[in-house]
């Protein structure tokens, strides 16, 4: 801690700093740091001030808000149906995880980057679509390319995103363009969100063992890890780290493809595939703990996304919802056909969840309950400020 940073900050409540008063300070501080005092301080002050100016998103479809709609071909009705009335370029029903982070932060929803007709990127912009893995396109594990902007694709496109953003912000004239456009200064203050990984354990489980695929989490999450490292030295500091979900338990592979009896848990989700999944998010997590460590000025928040999910759908009758290993489009084997109430069901088209079911997951991330650490969203862009502190 710099004294140039504690002189700032009180001068900011109100207090006179001398050059005598330093004395009583320096015997003070350790006082007030230990009982949380500075922090409380900086809080209270910072309250109305704090907001997120921007949001990017990295990941797959469970975050495009429509990057492979635009790219390859449009999603049709019925995704959409339930929130935008019409495809939104989204795989649900209705809204995702990330949408529902925006409203939180009172922020519109973000425009996929590659998405050229009535974009605005004053407030971010959302780098993820479907089918993407971690690893890059040519990777040995992947025996086919669900997507070729894959995450390092997805690092490259952000990091012309800002250039180009910036000299064409610095260069024209009009407002009308300069308002769709992000500030420089609002890199380092946004929130950088991710969620990405189901994919690659998917293109393992259908193309080789489990215990194959087990040996290739650690060279995704280093990948993984090398994309953060590199957002990180371009200006991110607060970085929201979604795990993946129980894949063992999504109807394309429990109902498609079912699994052996004594390889179900008691709800009838594939065991071994919910323990890739695990593995993956073990390792996540622990390279999240070492990123927070090397990432001195920067808050890197862990998001138990697995549990939450996990938890709705064993408890799915508790929660209000059927069939939880079930879906609710092409239940008659129409997939253009949904089913009469999707509030009802927790997963949409036998990958994706319904929006009823992202938005009882999107509660518990808001208030920081299932993070590490327990950082509620609309605080996470003070946490930032205490560790510069």
């Amino acid at each position: 801690m710099e004294w140039r940073h504690v002189v700032t900050n009180l001068s900011r409540w109100g207090l006179i700093v001398t050059i005598g008063s330093l004395l009583l300070i320096t015997s003070s501080i350790s006082k007030f740091v230990k009982q949380g005092m500075i922090s409380n301080l900086v809080n209270n002050n910072n309250h109305h001030d704090c907001q997120f100016p921007a949001i990017y998103n990295f990941g797959d479809s469970n975050s495009d808000t429509g990057a492979a709609s635009a790219v390859f071909s449009p999603v049709l009705p019925p995704y959409g149906i339930t929130y935008f009335h019409k495809p939104s370029g989204r795989y649900s029903d209705g809204r995702l995880i990330i949408d529902f982070i925006a409203e939180n932060l009172s922020m519109p929803y973000l425009s996929a980057y590659v998405d050229s007709i009535g974009t605005n990127f004053r407030h971010g912009a959302n780098f993820a679509a479907s089918g993407c893995t971690i690893q890059p396109a040519d990777a040995l594990m992947l025996n086919r390319t669900f997507n070729p902007i894959t995450l390092d694709v997805q690092l490259s496109q952000f990091e012309q995103f800002k250039k180009r953003s910036s000299d064409l912000f610095n260069e024209v004239v009009s407002s009308e363009i300069k308002d769709r456009l992000p500030r420089s200064e609002d890199y380092s203050r946004a929130l950088y969100t991710f969620d990405i990984g189901q994919n690659d354990l998917h293109a393992g489980i259908t193309s080789m063992k489990e215990e194959q695929v087990k040996k290739y989490i650690p060279s995704i999450i280093n990948q993984f890890a090398s994309v953060v490292e590199k957002l990180y030295q371009n200006g991110a500091r607060t970085l929201w780290i979604h795990n993946t979900g129980p894949i063992g338990c999504l109807p394309v592979l429990v109902k498609n493809n079912p699994p052996p009896r004594n390889n179900t848990d008691q709800i009838g989700c594939v065991n071994s595939y919910n323990e890739l999944a695990q593995e993956f998010n073990k390792q996540l997590k622990e390279k999240v703990l070492k990123l927070r460590t090397q990432f001195q000025e920067a808050s890197c928040v862990y998001i138990d996304i697995y549990s939450l999910k996990y938890s709705v759908i064993s408890e799915a009758n508790k929660y209000g919802f059927v069939d939880p290993l079930g879906k609710c489009l092409g239940q008659d084997g129409d997939d253009s056909k949904a089913c009469a109430n999707p509030y009802e069901y927790i997963n949409w088209d036998g990958i994706h969840y319904t929006e009823a079911a992202k938005k009882w997951v999107a509660n518990y991330i808001q208030d920081g309950s299932m993070c590490e650490p327990k950082i509620p969203l609309r605080e996470a862009c003070r946490a930032v400020s205490r560790y510069r502190l």
